[in-house]
């Protein structure tokens, strides 16, 4: 039950929306992508079904996320609404101010590839400020992510063809620290943290390492 802090005052009454367990995490799923109810409940681990059913329905008639038909007759997907979506940016600012407490790694947490989606873009945006139109290939295991900078951003989602002007193959924890700044790419390399594949200065532009 979503319990409200009654005071008048906008922090306040954004966490009165927000702030329960689960609901930012809710929305950065849907940040990501649109997703149907099954696709949530396996997007966030260790949360309950009643639980989520209950979420839903609040940020639904809160304004922040709605219910609509999936293409080709996939039952209902839940998407946010242009002002659930306007939480991009604080959402984006609590990764970045969360990088120390990324440092030791995950330490048996529960993780999911999909979330360096917004986490990756988020960190590099803010700190590197020359950025090389480049494209970049980021390999976890059998899966294979694509990094394209631009003058305007960066931008981490599936292969759409283009090619790649190199391949650095590691794990999420390293590439959140080369992305964050907090490792650099000569360190990650001579520490054998990384495999990299392609044009070595191409990826030091992007990490700006």
């Amino acid at each position: 039950m979503n319990r409200s802090y009654d005071l008048y005052d906008g922090l306040a009454r954004a966490l009165d929306v927000v702030g329960d367990r689960w609901n930012l995490l809710i929305v950065r799923h849907l940040l990501i992508c649109p997703a149907r109810y099954r696709e949530l409940i396996d997007g966030l681990p260790g949360i309950a079904t009643n639980l989520l059913a209950e979420r839903l329905r609040y940020l639904q008639t809160a304004g922040v996320l709605e219910r609509r038909l999936a293409g080709a007759g996939n039952g209902v997907e839940y998407t946010l609404t242009p002002w659930g979506a306007e939480l991009r940016q604080p959402i984006e600012s609590l990764i970045r101010w969360s990088t120390p407490l990324m440092i030791n790694g995950a330490n048996g947490d529960s993780f999911r590839p999909e979330w360096l989606i917004l986490s990756i873009p988020a960190l590099l945006d803010a700190r590197v400020k020359v950025r090389p139109s480049a494209t970049v290939g980021l390999e976890f295991g059998d899966l294979l992510l694509q990094l394209r900078a631009t003058r305007s951003g960066f931008d981490l989602g599936p292969l759409d063809g283009r090619s790649l002007e190199a391949t650095v193959r590691t794990k999420p924890a390293h590439i959140l620290d080369l992305a964050a700044g907090t490792l650099t790419l000569s360190d990650a390399r001579a520490l054998g943290l990384i495999e990299l594949d392609g044009d070595e200065s191409v990826v030091r532009a992007v990490f700006s390492a």
